[in-house]
């Protein structure tokens, strides 16, 4: 059972102002995580709740919302506090009211994220690591780009692949692939402030029509592969790929990156749920051995 008592208790001191709030309502959290939204009045928080052990998950959350939100660009909750109560981790933030995501906020997203991604780094990475999904995402900071994508992205899933029993030919051409990493990875990106997990699910607009995104798994590197993610189920509409190129112009040989950076996210897929997942990484990964030679 949750203990909203000491969650509210928590937030009260974190914010400095009493807060009783009335009986929790119950909101979507993802597949990963229970929510609510506590009111008292018109302050109103946005809870997400999880087992104990996985306060790390939370605090990696909060560090990377307020990563994002120090750019001063695009809209994303304002991280309150995390924290356990009993059984539970929680992490407390602004709640916003979402509304949708027409041609006018798409624009503006794409205008806005273009800006935070001008928030750059020494190195590719993080300061910790955290999650995508689920699953764990190592951050280990490296100035380069190859190697990291190679290490803490690709091959990492492709391990976790083989222990989860996903071995055999993606196995073999996926370590065929890591040793062409650098043939793909060629054009020396900016360590630029990354959402990390952006996707349609994570992006929505206010109600004032403002973007906002959230759930991230922020690191720092290659832009593109936020852009390569929006893609990847169902993109964000044509609007805000040209606000976004407008603003920063991808350069080129994206067309064939993205396909390298997606290949990270159907992995984790395929390690999260299975089914179809594997063949549709084997062919993302013959399309790119094909692209090098």
């Amino acid at each position: 059972m949750t203990d909203w008592a000491e969650i509210a208790a928590q937030i009260a001191a974190a914010s400095d102002e009493p807060f009783t709030p009335k009986q929790p309502r119950q909101v979507g959290g993802g597949c990963i995580n229970s929510a609510a939204v506590l009111a008292d009045g018109d302050k109103r928080w946005f809870v997400k709740l999880n087992q104990a052990s996985l306060l790390d998950m939370f605090e990696a959350e909060y560090d990377g919302l307020e990563a994002m939100a120090a750019t001063d660009s695009i809209r994303v909750p304002r991280p309150l506090c995390c924290g356990t109560a009993g059984s539970q981790a929680f992490i407390a933030m602004e709640y916003l009211p979402l509304g949708g995501t027409g041609g006018a906020v798409a624009a503006l997203a794409g205008e806005q994220l273009a800006a935070m991604h001008h928030s750059t780094a020494a190195e590719h990475g993080w300061h910790r690591d955290n999650t995508i999904g689920a699953t764990p995402q190592p951050n280990r900071r490296d100035a380069n780009w190859a190697r990291f994508w190679t290490e803490h992205r690709l091959g990492f899933q492709l391990e976790l692949a083989a222990r989860n029993g996903y071995g055999g030919r993606l196995t073999e051409r996926g370590a065929r692939l890591c040793e062409r990493i650098g043939a793909l990875l060629d054009h020396a990106p900016a360590p630029s402030l990354l959402h990390g997990d952006l996707w349609g699910g994570n992006f929505s607009g206010d109600d004032q029509g403002n973007p906002v995104i959230f759930d991230p798994a922020c690191y720092y590197g290659d832009r593109e592969a936020d852009l390569a993610m929006t893609e990847l189920f169902g993109g964000f509409g044509s609007r805000f790929y040209a606000a976004y190129n407008a603003a920063w112009p991808l350069d080129p040989g994206y067309t064939t990156r993205k396909t390298l950076y997606n290949l990270y996210h159907v992995l984790n897929h395929l390690n999260l749920f299975g089914g179809g997942y594997g063949s549709q990484a084997e062919r993302m990964i013959d399309r790119l051995l094909a692209a090098v030679g």
